[in-house]
């Protein structure tokens, strides 16, 4: 097992009595952020106006080659950052088909940045969306394989869905049976919490995730992979996507070629700095997303292993402790949900939930001895 503690002194120090397992919503940051953080400030007070070509330059050109890298892709231009994946979803769903809703196909176990859009543009006749099941988990890709042979304009769905943890495999076969649909993949669960290889599929598939949850960098830094070649002009634009677009020929709004054809408009470039902070944080100390996810697994084996004697049983699990296609939180389906996350809440266990499933999240930021500190509470609370 890891032992980062010092690294996130910040975080940990600031209320020592909580315990936080909630590394899969709000993962704390690494102190090496807040330096970054302090830098964004005075790099606006060096350069006031010019700062933007330091944001957009170095800065962005840290973030890119950090994502790419833990993305296993060849080029960190394809990598576009915004404030949230919510500017995402409106940018790509503005460069489908006209004349006819457009065909989207996702899974009933995407999270609300895509969801609740498609669902308020489904109401209006303006997408024609099919849902597939996500649970259980393993059988929810062969489902979207033979789904995706029918014909879609958009696919769009989660690596590890945020409601059990369960992390799709099958992605190859996905992007195969996608045939001439944009192929989305929300990342967001899996990005820095397990190995992520896009070498096979990074030139067809689009793959979008953010700092606020693994990446350790907080939020307003959410990225999109972009493959060459596809959704060239997306409608939803800002002035931004005309940085290194070439000269037009015609009096249609110039792109860049790049995947800052996705980028928006200004925003607080505090996120990035971050962001790459954290990046370089994971280079210099040696950490890597493998390590990271097996100290994650061995945490809530350990964890899973304590439960006796605080009414919560590990049968409850979502994705039983036995799959190994799961991410690095554990969700528990259980009819007091809510009042269990109070009462944990109280007990300074932070966890959180989604509908009848308490999620408990595990990082490097954490160790054995917070795992048997929570367990102590929770018998206590018992």
């Amino acid at each position: 097992m890891l032992d980062l503690r010092a690294h996130f002194s910040r975080f940990l120090q600031a209320e020592p009595e909580r315990l936080h397992f909630a590394a899969h919503s709000h993962h704390p940051w690494p102190d090496a952020t807040r330096a970054a953080q302090m830098q964004a400030w005075d790099d606006a007070a060096r350069l006031q106006d010019a700062k933007w070509g330091e944001v957009l330059g170095p800065v962005l050109a840290a973030c890119q080659t950090g994502a790419a890298h833990h993305l296993n892709l060849p080029d960190p231009t394809t990598i576009a950052f915004a404030p949230n994946t919510h500017e995402f979803v409106r940018r790509i769903l503005s460069a489908m088909p006209t004349g006819r809703p457009p065909r989207v196909l996702t899974t009933d176990g995407e999270f609300h940045s895509f969801s609740r859009q498609a669902a308020r543009l489904e109401e209006d006749g303006l997408i024609a969306v099919t849902r597939i099941p996500s649970d259980p988990g393993g059988e929810c890709a062969a489902r979207l394989v033979e789904a995706a042979r029918a014909g879609f304009d958009l696919i769009w769905v989660s690596e590890v869905f945020f409601h059990s943890g369960y992390a799709l495999a099958g992605l190859e076969a996905l992007a195969e049976a996608a045939g001439e649909a944009v192929l989305v993949i929300d990342g967001y669960h899996a990005f820095m919490a397990r190995p992520v290889d896009l070498s096979r599929i990074g030139h067809r598939a689009f793959y979008t995730s953010g700092g606020y949850k693994y990446a350790m960098a907080g939020e307003g830094c959410c990225f999109l992979h972009c493959p060459p070649g596809w959704l060239p002009r997306p409608r939803d634009t800002g002035w931004y996507a005309a940085f290194g677009a070439l000269a037009a020929s015609d009096s249609r709004v110039a792109y860049a070629e790049d995947a800052r054809r996705f980028l928006g408009a200004t925003f607080d470039p505090s996120g990035l700095y971050r962001f790459a902070a954290a990046m370089r944080w994971v280079e210099e100390t040696g950490l890597t997303v493998p390590a990271i996810h097996a100290h994650a697994h061995a945490l809530q084996a350990r964890f899973c292993a304590g439960l006796s004697g605080t009414g919560l049983d590990p049968a409850a699990l979502a994705v039983p402790l036995e799959e190994p296609q799961r991410g690095n939180f554990l969700a528990f389906d259980i009819d007091d949900a809510e009042g269990w996350q109070s009462r944990l809440e109280a007990a300074r266990i932070i966890t959180d939930r989604r509908g009848r499933r308490l999620r408990f999240g595990f990082g490097p930021y954490q160790t054995a001895e917070a795992v048997d500190e929570a367990l102590a509470r929770m018998r206590r609370l018992a």
